[in-house]
């Protein structure tokens, strides 16, 4: 058996003249438990939450989206097509013209308008699949008769009282093109188009209320670009890195690929900085609760002066006497750690399969809490707590070391 183990277990389970020793040390874990445990579910939250806004994003985003670095739009030349095209891998190139427009709709006596994000799109966007599980409302159609089709997400939907079943009355796009044109020529001022409700999604609130999807010639029309895009969407038939890999050999440094989180880094880059943040703040918590240990350890050194002389007398060394309430330390903070840890987990397990914690909305995307743990956090936190164990238990066990005296024989 480990000889500073063996001590240090004794003098957790003794019972002490100063019983006090004893109440500080199990508040101790206590705390540190319920610390850790905190610790654990607020930053499988976060995971959970990360993995929430990556699954919605997926419906919406490609895997790979190509922009051009400096700019608003890029000239897609047939040259230009062929190249990406002859990329090993690549699936479906999507071609994509985003801009803000100005909608009207007519719904009975009433007309309705706003500003919307309106994302046109080539013909092969429905074979990506991505909305065939969105859509609350008709079908994903872009072409509706002589009329192009548009769909609109929920929010667009309500705010202009969009009538998929009864689309007898196209809506109208406007886009400002050449204000200054307009004091002379006020025709000149905006283009227009009608196009016909065809379907309605409903992904994410901010997809929701603010986009709209219509074929690529509309946005050719509307904003002037005849052969001009914003961004290609492609979906690789391999490895997304290998892919991206390949296309960037071939486009330069004109072209940025974005794959995945890239795509909304702000968004992911500030829930990074929450969770950093949150993870500091809580640390804050184990470290009060460690704070106790310290007491406890420098009460354990005086009551235990004696048996410390005891020790120096048989031949012990200081380091031996420092183990000893170094192994002391660890056993209290230990096991806190350890249970708070399996605690922390077993939450996160009860979230996760019976939903504890609703959302407390009636329009959330998910009812409850979403939840994820990942094994890194357990390390972190693990790490944590055993990095402070030394910082706050060095002391003591200096101390301890120092602390006899032949006259206590």
């Amino acid at each position: 058996m480990n000889l500073p183990f063996f001590f240090a277990r004794r003098y957790f389970l003794s019972k002490r003249k100063k019983n006090f020793i004893n109440v500080i040390s199990g508040l101790s874990m206590v705390g540190v438990t319920f610390a850790t445990a905190a610790l654990i579910i607020v930053l499988s939250v976060f995971n959970g939450i990360g993995e929430l806004l990556r699954s919605l994003y997926a419906a919406f985003d490609p895997p790979l989206k190509v922009e051009v670095t400096t700019g608003k739009s890029f000239e897609f030349s047939d040259s230009l097509r062929q190249k990406i095209n002859a990329v090993p891998g690549i699936g479906i190139v999507t071609e994509v013209i985003e801009d803000h427009v100005y909608v009207r709709n007519r719904a009975g006596d009433t007309e309705a308008e706003m500003v919307v994000t309106m994302k046109a799109v080539s013909d092969n966007f429905a074979d990506h699949h991505r909305m065939d599980d969105h859509m609350v409302s008709g079908k994903f159609i872009l072409h509706q008769g002589d009329l192009p089709g548009v769909v609109v997400g929920s929010g667009v939907r309500n705010t202009l009282s969009v009538s998929v079943e009864n689309n007898v009355i196209p809506m109208q796009l406007y886009y400002v093109r050449n204000p200054s044109a307009g004091l002379l020529d006020p025709s000149s001022l905006y283009h227009s188009r009608s196009v016909l409700p065809t379907g309605v999604f409903a992904i994410e609130k901010n997809f929701d209320e603010n986009y709209i999807i219509v074929p690529i010639n509309v946005g050719e029309e509307l904003l002037g670009y005849e052969g001009r895009r914003t961004s290609l969407e492609i979906k690789p038939d391999r490895s997304v890195e290998e892919v991206r890999s390949d296309l960037r050999k071939i486009l330069g440094t004109n072209f940025q690929i974005l794959a995945d989180d890239e795509q909304h880094r702000d968004l992911y880059r500030l829930l990074r900085i929450e969770k950093v943040f949150t993870f500091l703040a809580l640390s804050l918590l184990i470290i009060i609760a460690s704070i106790n240990i310290y007491f406890s350890l420098m009460m354990l050194v005086i009551d235990k002066k004696k048996d410390i002389s005891v020790l120096h007398a048989m031949g012990a060394s200081p380091s031996l006497i420092r183990t000893i309430f170094f192994s002391e330390s660890f056993l209290i903070s230990g096991i806190g750690t350890i249970v708070g840890l399996v605690a922390g987990a077993f939450i996160c397990y009860l979230q996760q399969t019976f939903g504890l914690v609703g959302m407390g909305m009636e329009n959330a995307v998910v009812s409850n809490y979403p939840i994820q743990m990942q094994w890194m956090d357990f390390f972190l936190v693990l790490s944590l707590n055993a990095l402070v164990t030394v910082l706050i238990s060095w002391y003591p066990a200096r101390a301890a070391a120092r602390s006899w005296s032949p006259e206590l024989l």
